[in-house]
């Protein structure tokens, strides 16, 4: 009997083994070579010749896969180094000054208890200096220039190089981390903060990669739709390894090479450090990189090993050196970089082949090759990263460069774990820092208890260098302006349209929205502006009818017959194409969105960003992204479409929205709406091309959440207080059909709860007598804010009532608010009614079933609100309890 258990290779095969072999003879041949040069020179050299091999063919165009890593060296060899353009050495001082000022600006600042972070910049230092000196383009030529995105902790050093450039004073670096007197510097780059400077917030790590992404993408919608010619633009976004882990870091790498996205470079500083520990202790950060990038189809560019390191791998004939570089791991390397020569020799330099090398090398050597000599620290082999992603063609670039955390900043900090929390230096550090800078910095000025700044002086060579390059590459970077370009109100017909109303046609809120979007697309003036989102839910919100007439974005156009080509409104991908379908990922439409809500400013292009989605899948999901567009000041509408927890019901729990009004009110910048009727639409959208696009611009953006349940619009009401309380949160749409006396109560309802409400307003009038009043919410979120400032301006002693107290003032009756949303939502305006307050809402989770039977479960459908209203009633004595009791039974309210 066969052994029913077999060895792998029995089963190995190829894909190889479908093709037929038109001569076995000649495979045969070449393997027995392969095989000859495995026996005589061993693994090494064969892994060598198949990759020259592999290396030959692509540069003869023979279409092989690309391999996903290399050997842990540096991709530009010596021989093929462009010429330095600069002067290293006043480069050098630059870069000492600039590491001296962001050390004391940290250190100045924690003695206050402010913290900071020093040893980010201290690696990095030379990443940033290269590329402010020689290829970070300013806005002075085209109005663009470059998108830098800084890594958030370096922060300290961007600062530094300004104080020495004239753009901080003395006593802003000294304001680090002190805002609250209007003077300081914020600790990370936040553009609401500093809004002259920052133009991308990046501390929140993992965002930053992604909206790079994006932005570079975006750049691209702008150039291929005519609007900007932004073809001299990169983004370059400094990240750190740590960051990588982050899952948005990594979210759309595939996008950005198959959009060919060459005006994007990633230098990603491998420190080799995260905040606790090594990034990967008992592997290589690098080459896990590298791999991914590679197999997403980015170039890679990895800085590895300084001008030391280039002799010695030289002379490396048999690869034991660069064996052994690739097998120790990197936690083991930041060892090495913080301990002595002796140590590096009996550890790394294993083996008699490697034991050869060591001998050869002073101590001094050593400690230079293993605590200094790292691609990232070293400005020719920075340069060299620099230029080679600057020339590729078609593809995005990442440099991996290595770096020492702490460098420069002493053996106590230099490699240490700890360093990210190491806030501050001694000043027997400080001394130790400027021998190792050679800074002309005299033992006085250290012998007090406040380390100070050092600038050599406005006429000093290193300052006119500085200025010199910035001015020759387009002025100062980095660099926020807000460009005055305001763009024309658009025509009143299309809003028009909807506060007529439609009649005895119904039509959901989603509907409403997009037909007014649709409308406002066909302006001659604006409609090109306008710059439609959607996460692969377009036929959803109904918007497939802008696929054929304003196309779907592709910079490649569309190569091919699309299926449903003989229909009307058959997909349409153009180059030219308006509408951005991001696919399935909400963060990646966020992203987007956030480019072209501040394009105003980082093209001097505004443009009007509509991004739609799942109500439950946008602040739930990308909260973190929405505050970042708060930061970065953009501007643009935002829809939460299929809102509510009893509309979606047949998605069930996932899909049921009851709370994206509680996050969103969280946000300062976020104006929240929650529309009931078209009309109430049409009011708020061009209330918000007013606030955001008009003659004095806010840096707001707007929420709106619409409905999916098709319901007849009515025409807006007349009055000249509808407008106003539409646009401030509150009015009253439909008084009682009798004020004759007896029991009254007010109904408070936003979005599709108004239905209900209106219906319990019948049932009360007809089965109970009592006369109730429905008022439209359309923002509990601004009646709130609303209060609060007429708080605050009370306490400054001021007079002022809130705006939802006026215009409750008076009524009669309790106040119940109901809404498709957690009762937090309308229990947000409770402390300014003066009336008896109570509310309905849909806590906790949601469920499939009809719309009715969801609504009864949640106690909102009409019924529930009459007993509800009853109870309140009840409660103040208007009623007695019986009639309570007499409602439950009849509309079979039960829990």
């Amino acid at each position: 009997m066969s052994d029913p258990v077999q060895s792998a290779d029995a089963f190995a095969t190829s894909e190889l083994d479908q093709l037929p072999d038109r001569d076995a003879e000649e495979t045969a041949e070449w393997q027995a070579s392969l095989d000859a040069v495995m026996k005589s020179a061993g693994p090494e050299r064969t892994v060598y010749l198949l990759r020259r091999l592999h290396e030959h063919a692509a540069r003869s165009g023979v279409p092989l896969p690309r391999l996903l890593s290399s050997d842990y060296i540096n991709t530009i060899p010596v021989s093929a180094q462009p010429a330095y353009p600069g002067d290293v050495a006043m480069e050098s001082r630059i870069t000492a000054l600039n590491r001296w000022n962001a050390a004391a600006m940290v250190t100045r600042g924690s003695h206050l208890g402010l913290g900071g972070h020093i040893a980010t910049y201290a690696s990095a230092a030379w990443l940033y200096e290269i590329g402010f000196h020689h290829f970070f383009r300013g806005k002075d030529e085209d109005g663009s220039g470059d998108q830098l995105f800084v890594q958030g902790h370096a922060s300290p050093g961007i600062y530094a190089r300004l104080f020495l450039e004239g753009r901080l004073r003395e006593d802003q670096l000294d304001g680090f981390r002190r805002e609250a007197g209007g003077n300081g510097l914020p600790s990370y780059p936040h553009p609401r903060r500093l809004p002259w400077l920052w133009e991308f917030p990046t501390v929140s790590m993992g965002l930053g990669p992604l909206a790079a992404i994006y932005q570079a993408r975006f750049n691209r919608y702008l150039h291929d739709r005519g609007i900007k010619d932004t073809s001299r633009s990169r983004v370059w976004a400094f990240l750190g390894d740590g960051e990588m882990d982050e899952p948005e870091s990594t979210a759309a790498l595939t996008l950005a090479a198959r959009e060919g996205l060459d005006n994007l470079t990633f230098v990603i500083n491998c420190n080799l450090q995260r905040l606790d520990g090594p990034v990967r202790s008992n592997s290589k950060i690098v080459q896990e990189l590298e791999a991914r990038f590679r197999g997403a189809g980015w170039h890679v560019v990895k800085s590895l090993w300084g001008e030391a390191w280039d002799s010695v791998l030289q002379e490396d004939t048999d690869g034991a050196l660069l064996h052994r570089l690739g097998e120790v791991p990197d936690a083991q390397f930041q060892t090495y970089a913080a301990r002595d020569a002796a140590y590096v020799r009996d550890d790394f330099f294993t083996g008699d082949a490697l034991s050869a090398v060591a001998a050869r090398l002073s101590d001094a050597q050593l400690t230079e090759m293993f605590t200094n000599s790292r691609g990232g620290h070293e400005p020719l082999k920075v340069y060299a990263a620099y230029r080679a992603a600057v020339e590729h063609r078609g593809e995005p670039t990442v440099i991996l460069a290595q770096t020492v955390k702490g460098h420069t900043l002493g053996p106590d900090f230099e490699s240490r774990n700890a360093n990210h929390q190491m806030k501050k230096l001694t000043t027997a550090q400080f001394r130790r820092m400027r021998d190792v800078l050679e800074l002309p910095i005299p033992d006085s000025a250290l012998s007090g208890d406040v380390v100070p700044f050092w600038h050599p002086g406005e006429d000093a060579p290193e300052v006119r260098y500085l200025r010199e390059r910035r001015a020759a590459l387009g002025g100062s970077v980095p660099v926020r302006r807000a460009v005055a370009k305001p763009l024309p109100q658009p025509p009143s017909r299309p809003f028009e349209a909807l506060q007529k109303g439609s009649g005895k046609q119904e039509m959901a809120t989603t509907m409403a929205l997009v037909r007014l979007v649709k409308e406002l697309m066909r302006d001659p003036e604006t409609g090109q502006r306008w710059v439609p989102i959607i996460p692969d839910e377009a036929r959803t919100f109904g918007m497939e009818s802008l696929f054929p007439t304003a196309g779907i974005y592709s910079h490649d156009g569309q190569n091919y017959a699309p299926v449903d080509a003989d229909q009307l409104l058959y997909y349409r991908e153009a180059k030219t194409g308006q509408l951005i379908d991001e696919g399935i990922t909400e963060a990646g439409s966020m992203a987007e969105f956030t480019a072209a809500a501040t394009s105003y400013a980082t093209h001097g292009e505004p443009m009007i960003p509509f991004y739609i989605f799942y109500a439950m899948f946008g602040f739930q999901r990308t909260g973190d992204q929405f505050w970042a567009l708060a930061d970065q000041l953009g501007r643009g509408f935002v829809i939460g479409a299929t809102a509510g927890r009893t509309t979606m019901t047949g998605e069930g729990l996932q899909h049921a929205d009851g709370h994206s009004h509680l996050l969103s009110s969280t946000n300062p910048a976020a104006v929240s709406y929650d529309p009931a009727f078209a009309y109430e639409i049409a009011v708020i959208v061009r209330d918000g091309l007013r606030r955001m696009y008009g003659e004095d611009p806010e840096d707001v953006f707007y929420y709106l959440t619409v409905y999916n349940e098709p319901k007849p619009q009515p025409p807006m009401p007349a009055g000249p207080s509808i407008e106003e309380g539409i646009l401030r949160g509150i009015y009253r749409f439909r008084r009682a059909a009798s004020h004759d006396a007896g029991p009254a109560v007010q109904l408070l309802a936003s979005g599709t709860a108004i239905h209900w409400a209106l219906e319990a307003q019948d049932l009360l009038a007809s089965h109970w007598g009592v006369h109730a009043d429905v008022w439209s919410v359309t923002s509990w979120t601004e009646l709130r804010r609303d209060a609060l400032s007429a708080d605050r301006a009370r306490l400054r002693g001021e007079r002022r009532d809130p705006y939802v107290t006026r215009a409750l003032s008076g009524v009669r009756g309790p106040v119940l608010a109901v809404s498709d949303w957690m009762r937090q939502v309308p229990d947000q305006i409770s402390q300014w009614v003066e009336q008896d307050y109570s509310s309905l809402g849909t806590d906790g989770f949601g469920l499939s079933d009809t719309r009715d039977a969801v609504r009864r479960y949640f106690h909102v459908d009409a019924e529930s609100i009459v007993v509800a209203a009853l109870d309140r009633l009840a409660g103040t004595g208007a009623i007695d309890a019986q009639t309570v009791t007499k409602a439950r039974d009849r509309y079979g309210w039960r829990d």
